[in-house]
């Protein structure tokens, strides 16, 4: 009875999550796929989730992006100088995020520009005739950096960047990627900075114990190759879009879900759908 209790409250948190919304059967046969030493632990993973639902990201956004707005016109920038992109790689949530705070902030009514950053040669004849502004950058989850850097590093060389500032602003970013956005001047603004220690499976995290940490370490790398996410970096934010490549691979599930389930399986992780010939 306590087990069910437990997925009909983990069904009621994640409920929304985009793509495979969470019932509280499915939570259960996620817990049940365990052998019964490691369910409790499991369990106390899951507690350890910061999940962005669309309304906690949208308030953030909003919140964060009034900060910047306000800082900037202390320095003198009005809103029709300040243009705001999307990092659209494959897979990438930044447009969707980019429209959610365009809408929500009703920045168009302000005149702000907005740009894909694919869209070089709009936004080089943009820049050119307002001659200087700010490039405001927006995603939903910045984990390393080093996706999105090589994103903008790559857009930047073909732009002329004089009298232009950077900024990011996104609902969560980890504190693995302040280092690169330092070395480029690039100013964060966020909601919810991911620590290592936020981690309980992470080496710096004081979370759960060692033997705890094996224990699901193991269980992980039954699963996958793949065990902690990319660079290793068991990360436990799940935005309500999709679910960063970094989280540990028991949130996630076996390639095509089979044979382990996973809580936040990524678009990618799902079976495609059958195709009628």
């Amino acid at each position: 009875m306590r087990r069910i209790i437990y997925s009909i409250k983990a069904a009621r948190r994640f409920r929304v999550y985009r793509p495979k919304p969470l019932s509280w059967l499915s939570a259960r046969r996620w817990i049940n796929q365990f052998e019964k030493k490691e369910r409790c632990l499991a369990e106390k993973l899951l507690d350890n989730v910061v999940f962005m639902s669309e309304s906690k990201s949208r308030e953030i956004l909003l919140e964060q992006n009034a900060e910047l707005m306000r800082r900037l016109r202390n320095s003198g920038l009005t809103p029709e100088k300040l243009i705001y992109v999307s990092v659209h790689d494959a897979g990438s949530s930044s447009p969707v995020i980019l429209n959610l705070l365009r809408d929500s902030a009703l920045l168009e009514n302000l005149d702000c520009k907005f740009f894909d950053l694919n869209n070089l040669l709009g936004m080089n004849d943009v820049m050119d005739e307002l001659g200087e502004g700010a490039l405001i950058y927006v995603d939903d989850f910045v984990g390393s950096g080093t996706q999105f850097c090589e994103a903008r590093d790559f857009a930047t060389e073909s732009l002329d960047m004089a009298g232009f500032s950077e900024f990011l602003v996104a609902p969560c970013i980890c504190e693995e990627a302040y280092e690169l956005l330092d070395e480029r001047g690039i100013q964060a603004f966020t909601g919810h900075k991911h620590l290592k220690s936020q981690r309980p499976l992470h080496t710096g995290s004081a979370l759960f114990t060692d033997e705890e940490k094996e224990s699901l370490r193991l269980v992980c790398r039954r699963i996958s190759q793949d065990a902690l996410g990319f660079m290793d970096m068991v990360v436990m934010v799940v935005p309500w879009l999709n679910s960063p490549d970094n989280v540990p691979i028991i949130l996630r599930g076996s390639q095509d879900q089979t044979p382990y389930l996973g809580i936040f399986p990524r678009t990618t992780d799902l079976p495609a759908p059958k195709w009628d010939s």
